[in-house]
């Protein structure tokens, strides 16, 4: 699945073609994604931005927000208009500068939704924690947050209503840089431990973006091309293979349905 830093690098790629372009057209191809897609009146509107809110993409119509969700398979890519649309390819903007934005969804969990008024106010988005990447996720907050919790730290972490964007991928890598197992309570996690995984959290992410993302799948940024950040997984994905850093064979366990992947003795 499509995690933040590859929504962003999506949302960077995509910016530069899109912002300011006058929308002709739109196609609709298959409107059963993850919820029905609506009728979208945006002909003849200009996208004044593209904004990212956790691993949605907010296109700012004037009129409305257009939002975007990349699902388990989804991508988004600049074509030239005119370009036939293969098997998965369930929505098409059309722009006045002679290209398109498709949206490929194999599976088809992703979404294409309208809001009108304040995109904040949308369901989806009004119980949405701090960004991992701003000023109000710091270890103050998140150390609030976790007080008196029970369940284990990398759900705590993935759980959008605490901080967005952190997926299992990047909640692994980044609770092996900080030391901390998967396991650990949430609320047994000390003020200094979470000043060390918060700035863990934004180091992996960076990295992440830096690096172009993860490829997964069927993921691909809006050019065609991939990312490489997976090439320097310290645990994802390892289970069995040597601690980058102690040698020690990674462990893989169940938590909440998803694999965590750990060093025990890098890990407390």
């Amino acid at each position: 699945m499509p995690e933040l830093p590859e929504v962003e690098i999506t949302r960077r790629g995509l910016a530069e073609h899109v912002v300011g372009a006058l929308i002709r057209d739109v196609a609709i191809r298959n409107r059963k994604l993850r919820w029905p897609i609506p009728d979208l009146p945006v002909q003849g509107r200009t996208i004044l931005s593209l904004a990212r809110r956790a691993k949605y993409l907010l296109l700012d119509c004037g009129n409305g927000t257009l939002i975007l969700h990349l699902g388990m398979s989804g991508s988004l890519r600049i074509l030239p208009a005119g370009t036939p649309p293969a098997l998965h390819d369930h929505f098409d903007l059309i722009l006045d500068s002679g290209k398109l934005m498709r949206l490929r969804d194999p599976r088809r969990f992703g979404a294409v939704l309208w809001h009108e008024g304040d995109v904040a106010t949308h369901p989806l988005l009004t119980t949405l924690g701090p960004e991992p990447l701003q000023e109000d996720f710091d270890a103050r907050y998140l150390h609030q947050a976790l007080r008196g919790r029970n369940i284990a730290i990398k759900q705590a972490i993935m759980d959008n209503h605490i901080v967005v964007g952190v997926g299992n991928i990047y909640a692994n890598e980044s609770l092996f840089r900080s030391a901390i197992k998967p396991q650990l309570p949430a609320g047994k996690l000390s003020l200094p431990r979470c000043v060390k995984l918060v700035s863990e959290i934004r180091a992996t992410l960076a990295a992440s973006i830096e690096k172009g993302g993860s490829t997964l799948r069927d993921f691909v940024h809006s050019d065609g091309s991939s990312g490489y950040f997976q090439q320097e997984y310290f645990v994802y994905g390892r289970a069995g293979e040597p601690c980058r850093k102690c040698g020690t064979k990674i462990l893989q366990i169940k938590q909440g349905q998803r694999s965590s992947f750990y060093c025990a003795n890098c890990q407390k």
